[in-house]
């Protein structure tokens, strides 16, 4: 392929590196569950706590696929649809550490706000997909097919 015809939308680097940090903290956060926490909490503490660590690697992982929609989706809608990932892991994922580790409830309410950013940010994807046009991605130079590069 042309390295040319490689550029895609645009996805914020920072965002690139929340989600790589995201996921690889979920490897870890799921480990220190299923070894340290195991005999530390109670079964329903650790549910919670596991939720979070599921929900967090989704979405680090949906961050680090974006840039594959770049022939569908335009950078403005990837930017947004990312941004609300990773407010939506630091508020759900992580309200549902503290309430799990800590047992302060007022941690609760902070989960459902996280959770909304996950429904906003895949309600973005999903509208940046219907009003991104071919037009609109060619003009970015995201068109991969035709020419002499496969």
């Amino acid at each position: 392929m042309k390295n040319e015809n490689l550029r895609g939308s645009v996805l914020a680097k920072p965002f690139l590196l929340a989600g790589a940090l995201f996921a690889g903290l979920a490897v870890i956060l799921g480990a220190f569950a299923a070894h340290g926490l195991k005999g530390v909490l109670t079964a329903q503490q650790l549910s919670t706590f596991e939720t979070g660590v599921r929900y967090q690697m989704y979405h680090a992982l949906a961050v680090l696929l974006l840039p594959a929609l770049s022939n569908y989706i335009s950078s403005k809608w990837v930017n947004r649809v990312a941004l609300c990932f990773v407010i939506g892991c630091v508020l759900f994922s992580g309200s549902l550490y503290a309430l799990s580790i800590s047992g302060i409830k007022w941690f609760g309410p902070i989960t459902p706000l996280g959770g909304l950013f996950f429904i906003i940010g895949w309600a973005l994807l999903l509208v940046g997909l219907l009003v991104t046009g071919n037009t609109d991605c060619q003009s970015q130079g995201n068109n991969l097919q035709g020419g002499d590069d496969v």
